[in-house]
């Protein structure tokens, strides 16, 4: 009979929607009237009250819409013709949550105030007010978005709609009551996977965890069926429900204190060098041991808390450097351009390998066509079944269809020739074959016979200088580099470099490419290493150096990861990339930089090539390989294989004036191994390398894995070090290896920081390089 009524509560507004549109023609209004972040209501006859949150494009909750939102709710609550209250937000999407830019705008005090007080609002007219309220969600009701329907006494929600907490990648809490109803909706146990992993689930989803009440098939349909389930709880059909009393949800206290435990002990082992998983831990604690208005206080506590440690300020760092990549000078800052944008239509990529393949399956999944180029029939089929089981994947996770699946093959087109029937129709060529010099040259002499004038030719060099690979060509300002990092179909960063050859419209039009197939894209200048690998270089040869020197290699991979936060040591990365490929890039380093490089000719990386021990895809490196359950890699540390190389690897560094260093201290690991990548960072910022700081700092996060929660390697520097504490530690490092001083003696931009009290994100403002990258 519950079911019945329940489907008569949906049915029977669809069947009065165009009754209602004519109604909504003649009803009466209270706006604010505002420029900016504002919330509009209007009353229909039936005694609905529709509150809209207004603040495009996603109705962030600026406080002016948080104080618009309260000033409406209470004018509802006191209105005789008001019967109950409907939220909804503005265009396609509900709220996407919290103003973040107050973030950056506002100081900490006046965002704890912000917040707190939207928690009380929340609770005392919009959960508790006299008139019931519904919330209609359509897009996203992300973090606050998601806490204001909450909040609300019931949800209706349509089924594509995307709702979750993912506050804890900002470094802080949910703010207004998240902590305390969303357990209370959905279970604590579930509550706590959301809002600790930061998930969001669609509407039909969120109906089957009990997060929504009802499910408007269109967004057509939704304020009708909102409108409804408001009226059937004003007139007490509809049990009204207060999100924050209740308790039929929860597990029984000792299974939930269990299950609160189980959460610490994994997140502390998943994020060890973070506190606010663990204060969010203990405020959604508070609330189920002490009742929904013991829980917000502590979540209030909680939030500021949370909101003064170094990972928000990182954090939200990361959040505008991610939107700020896409914003070049003179590109796309809203210069008019006189090329007009290219159709991206077909990408043809040379090379079928793991790269190859990886920037295929990324373009498909774009919904564009590919044209893959292969020298052989052997290598093609391989490279087209690559393709095939990147997209296999997908449909074994559930997250593309068969029907889909079988539609992205249907647009692979793989060839062996450069005809011109099939290279006219391309847009955009990514090269993506070995670093050889000479056949990259040849292909993009024979691209550039074959392709139209206006197509893109972009290469995937990961260190060749591009105007070196443009030598044949009769345009060589046409080419352009598409620097994509393995698994490109999975790594969310491009670099895309241009010369200061590249016409504006080239890389304008890889930039949005690069957004096209959801990849973060950051302009880069031409050197070698470009950005990233060069800045990055330093990392492996100052383990490499600080194990000729005597200190325990597997003590480095952990310090690197376990205390700094890494993903993996340079020890373990090293055999991930493989030894020899190691060897080649470094080699290309030494060549560019001798000045400021480490070399040993009988060191680690030359004796396992030699013995062809290149990391795990040949089964050893400096770690051994197993073979495990499940065709899983069990990694072992075998010192009676490695140990003989690194005691003939120091043998030869001392020949090179390397000291035998004792007492290293923790610390002095991870300086010695991150601050000459600061220094190099440093030079990349002097040289224009990239254009602002933060390009950086988003590059080294989704490349190298850097931690996000410490903002990036700029962000890192300045807020946890200091230039002047750098340039003090690397004239200490370079004293204390005097035959190697170049590699840790400070730059000239470094010095200049270190000298005049600025950040080194802020250095560019005065410090002019005789040289210019970008």
């Amino acid at each position: 009979a519950k079911a019945k009524r329940a489907r008569e509560v949906v049915r029977a507004p669809v069947r009065d929607e165009e009754r209602r549109f004519r109604e909504r023609e003649r009803e009466t209004e209270t706006e604010i009237m505002s420029a900016g972040p504002t919330c509009t209501m209007s009353v229909d006859r039936q005694g609905v009250a529709t509150i809209v949150l207004t603040n495009a494009p996603v109705n962030a909750l600026h406080p002016d819409v948080l104080a618009a939102l309260q000033r409406l709710l209470e004018e509802c609550h006191g209105r005789s013709d008001v019967k109950c209250v409907v939220i909804t937000g503005s265009g396609k999407n509900f709220c996407a949550g919290f103003d973040i830019a107050q973030f950056a705008a506002q100081s900490p005090d006046k965002v704890k105030e912000s917040v707190s007080g939207a928690s009380e609002i929340l609770t005392r007219v919009l959960e508790e007010g006299s008139k019931p309220t519904v919330a209609a969600i359509q897009g996203v009701a992300l973090g606050g978005g998601c806490e204001v329907a909450a909040a609300c006494n019931a949800r209706v929600a349509t089924p594509d709609a995307k709702i979750g907490l993912p506050e804890l990648q900002l470094g802080i809490i949910p703010g207004f009551g998240g902590t305390q109803r969303l357990p209370r909706l959905v279970g604590l146990q579930t509550g706590l996977e959301l809002i600790l992993t930061s998930k969001s689930v669609k509407g039909s989803k969120a109906h089957s965890l009990g997060l929504v009440d009802e499910v408007a098939q269109t967004p057509q349909q939704l304020l009708a069926v909102a409108k409804a389930v408001a009226l059937d709880l004003a007139s007490g059909k509809r049990k009204r429900v207060r999100t924050l009393e209740r308790e039929d949800r929860l597990e029984p206290k000792d299974i939930a204190k269990m299950i609160l435990g189980i959460a610490k002990e994994q997140t502390k082992k998943r994020a060890p060098n973070v506190m606010h998983p663990l204060l969010c831990i203990d405020a959604i604690e508070a609330g189920i041991l002490k009742g929904g208005k013991a829980g917000l206080a502590a979540e209030t506590a909680a939030f500021n808390q949370a909101a003064q440690l170094p990972a928000h300020k990182a954090l939200v760092n990361i959040f505008f450097a991610a939107r700020g990549t896409k914003k070049v000078k003179g590109v796309s800052d809203g210069t008019k351009l006189s090329v007009p944008k290219r159709k991206l239509q077909t990408v043809a990529v040379i090379g079928g390998g793991l790269m190859g393949s990886g920037i295929a399956t990324a373009s498909l999944q774009a919904g564009m066509s590919v044209v893959l180029k292969e020298i052989n029939q052997k290598f093609l089929d391989a490279g087209i079944q690559r393709i095939h089981k990147n997209l296999e994947s997908r449909v074994k996770k559930g997250r593309l269809s068969e029907d889909k699946f079988k539609q992205m093959m249907s647009r692979v087109k793989g060839v062996l020739t450069y005809s011109k029937q099939d290279f006219q129709r391309v847009d955009i060529v990514i090269e993506a074959v070995i670093e050889v010099v000479g056949l990259k040259q040849q292909i993009f002499k024979d691209l550039e016979e074959v392709c139209r004038p206006d197509c893109v030719l972009s290469t995937n060099t990961s260190t060749i200088d591009i105007t070196v690979i443009a030598e044949k060509m009769r345009n060589p300002e046409r080419i352009i580099g598409a620097h994509f990092f393995s698994p490109a179909h999975v790594m969310p960063l491009l670099e895309i470099v241009r010369s200061n050859l590249t016409p504006p419209d080239i890389t304008r039009d890889l930039l949005r490419y690069g957004s096209m197939i959801k990849k973060t894209p950051v302009v880069v200048g031409n050197c070698t290493g470009f950005a990233v690998n060069r800045v990055f270089f330093p990392y492996t040869m100052a383990a490499m150096l600080l194990a000729d020197a005597g200190v325990d290699a597997f003590r480095i991979d952990k310090i690197v990861q376990k205390v700094f936060g890494m993903p993996m040591g340079p020890f373990r990365l090293s055999d991930l990339v493989g030894g020899d490929i190691g060897q080649h890039v470094g080699a290309n380093f030494i060549q560019s930089f001798p000045e400021r490089t480490y070399g040993n000719a009988n060191g680690p990386l030359v004796q396992m090539n030699q013995k062809k021990w290149l990391g795990e895809k040949t089964g050893r490196g400096f770690y051994r390989y197993d073979k495990g359950e499940k065709k899983r890699t069990k990694m072992v540390k075998d010192l009676e294989a490695i140990g003989p190389v690194f005691q003939e690897s120091r043998r030869a560094a001392q020949q090179l004036g390397v000291p035998h260093l004792q007492g290293v201290s923790d610390r002095d690991i991870v300086e010695m191994i991150f601050f000459p990548v600061v220094n190099e960072a440093c030079r990349v910022l002097a040289e224009g390398v990239v254009e602002k700081s933060k390009d950086m700092d988003i590059a080294t996060v989704m490349s190298m894995g850097f931690p996000a929660y410490r903002g990036g390697l700029v962000h890192w520097a300045d807020s946890e070090c200091g230039a002047s504490y750098i340039a003090s530690r690397l004239q200490t490092f370079a004293s204390m290896f005097p035959q190697q001083s170049g590699f840790f003696v400070p730059c000239e931009y470094l010095l200049h920081c270190a000298y005049k009290g600025v950040p080194l994100s802020q250095g560019q403002s005065f410090y002019v390089s005789p040289i210019a990258k970008l």
